[in-house]
């Protein structure tokens, strides 16, 4: 009897669906081929770590390192077909596929693939060389393309809380460390709240708009949104989103979480978010302000100045009274999100016109030059710490000193990352930090132009002083101090940034050329 009646409940309840039958997006598998790669790369590393005996030391970071380069090869595939063929959107309009994206894609990969090489010394000999840690750079690093290619803002918090709770952990890894715990537990309590704040930011749009998908946000805006009703509304929600990504990017006032996590946290961690982090960050930024608010560029541009200012003077000025090395570095990557700030807001000037101007290819350029440098300076911070014995995060000026007797080539690479980090010519970051400012001044900023060379100024004398240590200190010991040990792959990582920063510097044009082409966005 009961079947009977479920028989003929389930004929009815058949009877009263459609006809036709969902049909999902169609989705073209090759163009997301970079995040399918880095996906396939996790999988392996976890499921085949776990069914088959303890692998040979570094063939994990071998599998992350081949797989990131795997990736960004797509990725510049998929720049050669963009180029052929113009943008577009995917998987029902949710992902933009274009070249500002795939920048970034590249620069995620590049940064996954240094860090790789520079974990697999840093965890020699300790309790964590399980495969963990390399899945979550790659999950991480999945997040962060998501946040670049987001074309709805529903799938750019997705991808924003895919990259953050990774790092939550990656934070958090080093278990024979109480500061790491402290600076995950600080990480993730800070990026809770600021990701409630973006969600909030994304449902009031949703209310002043009707839409999350950027697209249609931009139509309805321009042509069915009552602007001066919608006001309030609207304008609270960027507010709460501008909240929400300050933190992310580390910007003053939103930075107080990043000396103590950058200081906790393992070095190469810590390079990982100073790279990825940041990158995946600014892009969801121009994503969400440049291409899906451009009627609201009055109303964002000068809360994005006063934010650069704020970045530029107090990272700038509290890098220079540290003592500890990581979190020299981490009041400097305040100050370089001012400058990526400055960018940001020279986009404002142009935003939602046909041509939009210079700052997104600047701002793209110097987030791929940056995270290039960042890692290279944190893998110099991981050779020097581990052969002083300060693997608890105390990362000493004074284990510096002496450097150049004890180990000249990685003081030499050290150098050439501070003086590009200093902006000094014949470097990637002055090529960087020239296209930021050149950006400004075009669009008539000049006051923040201004500020930013003089931030640029104040904060080389923080890279003079742990150069001072470097090459005309004694070592603490005099010459029985011990040898500063090079490992293999952390050596390739940090040569090969060294020369990628020297080869940019002198021969900047086919990548300034490459990132002039990202400034048309798909929406």
């Amino acid at each position: 009897m009961i079947s009977e009646l479920a028989s003929s409940f389930a004929g009815s309840f058949a009877a009263q669906l459609p006809a036709q039958a969902f049909q999902g997006p169609e989705v073209n598998w090759f163009a997301l081929s970079p995040m399918l790669a880095l996906l396939g790369g996790a999988l392996v590393i976890m499921v085949v770590g776990a069914l088959t005996p303890q692998w040979p030391k570094g063939l994990y970071a071998f599998v992350s390192a081949f797989t990131a380069g795997t990736a960004g090869a797509l990725a510049m595939v998929q720049w050669d077909d963009i180029t052929d063929n113009g943008v577009q959107t995917l998987v029902g309009g949710a992902i933009a596929f274009d070249t500002f994206a795939m920048f970034l894609t590249i620069t995620i990969c590049m940064s996954l693939l240094l860090v790789s090489l520079l974990t697999d010394s840093f965890l020699r000999g300790t309790p964590n060389e399980g495969p963990e840690i390399y899945a979550l750079y790659m999950v991480a690093a999945i997040g962060g393309i998501v946040m670049a290619s987001a074309n709805d803002l529903i799938v750019l918090f997705l991808g924003l809380e895919t990259l953050s709770l990774a790092l939550y952990v990656l934070a958090a890894s080093n278990r024979r460390s109480l500061k790491s715990a402290e600076s995950g537990i600080k990480y993730f309590v800070l990026g809770g709240f600021s990701s409630a704040f973006f969600l909030y930011g994304i449902a009031l749009l949703y209310g002043a708009s009707g839409t999350t998908n950027i697209t249609e946000m931009v139509i309805a805006f321009r042509n069915g949104v009552d602007l001066d009703s919608s006001d309030p509304l609207a304008l609270a929600g960027i507010a709460m989103l501008i909240v929400g990504l300050g933190f992310k990017v580390a910007a003053a006032p939103f930075h107080v979480w990043t000396p103590d996590v950058y200081q906790g946290a393992p070095s190469p961690v810590t390079a990982f978010m100073a790279s990825v982090g940041k990158a995946a960050a600014f892009a969801a930024m121009i994503r969400v302000l440049v291409t899906a608010l451009p009627f609201f560029r009055d109303d964002w541009g000068p809360v994005i100045w006063a934010l650069a200012v704020l970045s530029l003077v107090i990272g700038s000025f509290l890098a220079v009274v540290q003592t500890n090395v990581k979190r020299m570095l981490a009041y400097s990557s305040v100050s370089h999100a001012g400058f990526l700030l400055v960018g940001v807001e020279a986009a404002r000037n142009t935003a939602g016109e046909a041509l939009p101007g210079d700052g997104i290819a600047a701002v793209a350029l110097y987030l791929m030059l940056y995270s290039v440098l960042v890692i290279g300076s944190f893998g110099v911070v991981t050779i020097v710490s581990k052969a002083s014995g300060d693997e608890d995060g105390d990362s000493s000026l004074d284990s510096f000193k002496g450097l150049a007797k004890r180990r000249p080539t990685l003081a030499l690479a050290f150098t050439v990352f501070l003086l590009a980090q200093a902006g000094v010519p014949l470097t990637s970051g002055f090529i960087a930090k020239f296209g930021v400012i050149q950006a400004a001044v075009e669009e008539e900023s000049y006051v923040i132009a201004v500020i930013a060379m003089v931030a640029a100024v104040v904060a080389a004398f923080l890279y003079l002083r742990i150069m001072v240590n470097m090459w005309l200190a004694e070592p603490e010991g005099g010459d029985e101090a011990e040898a500063v040990i090079m490992p293999f792959s952390a050596g390739v990582a940090i040569f090969g940034a060294a020369a990628f920063t020297l080869f940019v510097g002198v021969f900047p044009g086919w990548l300034i050329d490459a990132a002039e082409t990202v400034s048309v966005i798909a929406r």
